[in-house]
């Protein structure tokens, strides 16, 4: 093999064990990514069904529906107006929301400090990374909008 051949195999298998890292420092998160929001209990609706086969619009319009239906049995409950109570639910899930994403970088931050001290990325590397995920534009990335979830 050539020399500048032999440069260009290596180069070449450099771009892509940093490629392979990573779809590693990405997929490794995913766990840490998962959708926050409550999974249907057991006791869930006939109509809301297992979620099997359900598009994403349907499995919003059901969880929406159980949301208000909530809100409802609350509001009655302690005789307060359904909106306030709505509000509240939406205030507090919005509060959890937050600090699973303040978590998930945090989390992310983490593996990128290690990953740049083990010298497999960069520290420009990482720093962008972890804009991306600060921003939601990774897959599965956590803001607002970001991700398989999607903003409310």
């Amino acid at each position: 093999m050539t020399r500048t051949r032999r440069k260009v195999t290596l180069a070449g298998i450099g771009v892509a064990g940093a490629g392979g890292l990573l779809a590693l420092v990405l997929a490794g998160p995913n766990v840490a990514f998962a959708d926050p929001s409550p999974s249907p209990s057991g006791s869930a609706s006939a109509s809301a069904g297992s979620g099997k086969g359900q598009s994403k619009a349907d499995r919003e319009a059901a969880r929406e529906a159980k949301e208000n239906e909530l809100a409802e049995k609350l509001a009655k409950e302690l005789g307060v107006d359904q909106a306030k109570v709505k509000a509240a639910l939406d205030k507090i899930q919005a509060e959890d929301q937050a600090a699973a994403k303040t978590e998930r970088l945090a989390a992310l931050k983490q593996r990128l400090d290690q990953a740049v001290k083990d010298g497999k990325l960069t520290q420009a590397e990482a720093d962008a990374i972890y804009k991306a995920a600060e921003n939601g534009t990774l897959p599965a990335g956590g803001g607002p909008g970001g991700g398989h979830r999607g903003g409310r």
